[in-house]
């Protein structure tokens, strides 16, 4: 079999989700702890009978455990399955941003429920100007498509937004994360609690976050520190005046 990336993560995260020792897995699905370990860490590729078997013993359809679907059913995420849906069929050419649409509100709605949750108005300000600057940048992509549209809308020069935005999109960020290190009481997640939680919305939040990585440009093996030279204890000669 030719597996992608998605399956030694996931195959991971089922694990742990169920807190089992990878040694008490590996005695469940009858193989070897080592070869378990390959195949979570993608060095080595399972058959069709370890798939099988891994999948009926977590209780996901083999296409949840390759990835190639959200739902853990088996079921393929289309428009009609998000929550939101208008009346009537949408035309074809605008099914796909609407299918975008909904699993970003969907996926949006979770964030908030979370906020909500937590209760932290500065972290709310500060994630929410997060969200805020990547709209307003998607959107001015989009305004100044046209050069004849007036620029007026804007106050940020159009030569200085993008670093503008980077700079203010990094500091939110920033500090969003420092305040949810300075709580110790911060909500326990998982893919499954996420699920049982929000039934509706989970599965556009996990297509989101699949669409969104397999976008990324690959991941590197991690640099190698590299020494510093050596240099010469010896004094250095003093200058001589010519």
């Amino acid at each position: 079999m030719n597996l992608n990336r998605d399956f030694p993560r996931i195959l991971t995260l089922l694990r742990k989700e169920k807190h089992l020792s990878q040694k008490q897995a590996a005695h469940d699905l009858q193989l070897p702890q080592a070869l378990l370990s390959h195949y979570e860490k993608g060095i080595r590729e399972p058959g069709l009978e370890f798939v099988v078997r891994a999948a009926k013993y977590y209780g996901v359809s083999c296409d949840f455990l390759l990835g190639c679907t959200p739902h853990r059913n088996g079921a393929v995420l289309s428009v009609e399955d998000l929550p939101g849906r208008p009346k009537g069929r949408p035309r074809k050419h605008k099914t796909l941003a609407e299918y975008h649409q909904r699993v970003l509100t969907s996926s949006l709605h979770i964030v908030f429920a979370l906020l909500k949750k937590i209760n932290n108005e500065s972290l709310t300000k500060e994630l929410s100007a997060f969200l805020f600057a990547a709209v307003y940048r998607v959107f001015r992509v989009l305004y100044s498509g046209n050069p004849q549209n007036p620029q007026g809308l804007f106050s940020l020069e159009n030569a200085l937004y993008n670093a503008s935005v980077d700079a203010g999109s990094v500091l939110s960020m920033a500090r969003s994360r420092y305040l949810l290190g300075s709580r110790s009481d911060n909500p326990a997640l998982s893919p499954a609690t996420l699920e049982e939680e929000f039934p509706q919305h989970a599965p556009a939040l996990f297509e989101l976050i699949r669409q969104t990585e397999e976008a990324m440009p690959p991941e590197r093996e991690p640099l190698r520190a590299v020494r510093p030279p050596r240099y010469s204890e010896e004094p250095v000669p003093e200058a001589v005046d010519q």
